[in-house]
């Protein structure tokens, strides 16, 4: 293998590019390429009524709208408690509904036009704002039932709900991109590539097979940063992908560069934001491994708990930084970066924390697991 094709990439501008060009942008495909993609997803729906943080905003939502309108029609506060819990008495369980139903009709939602997506959500939500009525008036709470008027409320509802989700989502949009910079900034950053490409040219002559080998795990990092990102990837491959970098290290640093591999394979199938464990791996290469001339000790770990997966790396720390600045000091553009593009996929299941631990710096990830 010759050093020609990176050279080449090296003086194309595009190759730092946000948006790759078609020819970079769609490698040949090859089994491994096509595992790493993953399949295709042509339809999206405007929320995921199945998340929990959207089923609290949604409950939260119909409670606050329920607590305004219901000051309209008393004068006491004796009065507004009682009406209040009156109404909630049927609100909140219509609520519940339109989440369940939405929910469980997912998929379907996600094959529509957004109209049909807005038109059918407007539509279970007058439905389940009935159901609300009917069991205020089956159990006697309310005399005379006002069908119309609930139908319209949910509807109402309902359709303002998906547009703040919608625009929720919208706003997220220009986070998700600079993350994406970001990323595309701190993988291929120049003295990483030429690191690495010094340490393959010293190895040519001597160890052609390692050189050959390093050079290939170059290049699986480049097509990963550069393809185009999909929502979400496995667990699984985010490990591939550190094995990867971390091999291209392991040259560079010999002996000081230590890892321990703690992998649960019932925890694969977790999804995570594309190149997500790769630049907390770099991280911990970063501040744990090159300031120390003792080198540093690097475990990563996965588990399944429950629903719940964890992921842990964990790096030691240089002793000479512990008495003055324990921790070496950056910018946290990676760990922001994770933290948001963690909240952008799994809203509140998703759990972050980074500090340290028992002289040694730990990032901590809670993720839902694969049913």
């Amino acid at each position: 293998m010759g050093l020609s094709p990176i050279v080449s990439a090296m003086r194309n501008p595009s190759i730092l590019s946000a948006t790759p060009s078609a020819s970079s942008a769609t490698p040949p495909a090859t089994p491994s390429t096509a595992r790493a993609k993953g399949p295709v997803r042509p339809a999206r729906a405007l929320f995921d009524a199945c998340q929990t943080g959207v089923v609290l905003r949604m409950v939260l939502f119909v409670e606050v709208v329920v607590a305004v309108t219901t000051l309209f029609a008393v004068s006491t506060l004796s009065e507004w408690l009682l009406l209040a819990a009156t109404v909630t008495g049927g609100a909140l369980p219509a609520t519940l509904t339109w989440l369940l139903a939405t929910c469980a009709l997912k998929r379907l939602l996600a094959r529509l036009p957004v109209p049909g997506q807005y038109a059918t959500g407007a539509l279970l939500g007058a439905l389940a704002a009935l159901y609300g009525c009917g069991l205020l008036r089956l159990t006697g709470v309310v005399g005379s039932a006002p069908w119309l008027a609930s139908a319209l409320a949910g509807a109402l509802l309902a359709g303002l709900m998906m547009a703040a989700l919608a625009l929720r989502a919208r706003g997220q949009t220009p986070a998700a991109t600079t993350a994406r910079l970001a990323e595309l900034q701190s993988r291929i950053r120049p003295h990483f590539l030429f690191n690495t490409l010094n340490s393959a040219i010293a190895l040519v002559r001597q160890e052609p097979a390692k050189a050959e080998a390093m050079l290939e795990d170059l290049s699986e990092l480049f097509r990963q940063a550069l393809a185009d990102p999909g929502e979400s990837v496995t667990l699984a491959d985010e490990i591939a992908l550190a094995e990867r970098y971390l091999a291209i290290e392991q040259v560079r640093f010999g002996d000081r560069l230590r890892v321990r591999w703690d992998i649960d394979p019932d925890a694969h199938g977790a999804r995570l934001p594309p190149l997500l464990l790769q630049p907390l791996v770099e991280n911990a290469v970063k501040h744990g491994v090159e300031p120390s001339p003792e080198g540093a000790r690097l475990r990563i770990r996965t588990q399944r708990r429950g629903a719940m997966v964890l992921i842990e790396v964990i790096n030691s720390l240089p002793p000479l930084r512990w008495a003055d600045a324990p921790l070496p000091r950056g910018h946290g553009i990676a760990l922001d970066n994770v933290r948001d593009r963690l909240r952008l996929l799994h809203d509140m299941q998703a759990q972050f924390s980074a500090g340290m631990d028992d002289k040694s710096y730990r990032v901590r990830i809670a993720i839902p697991a694969e049913p």
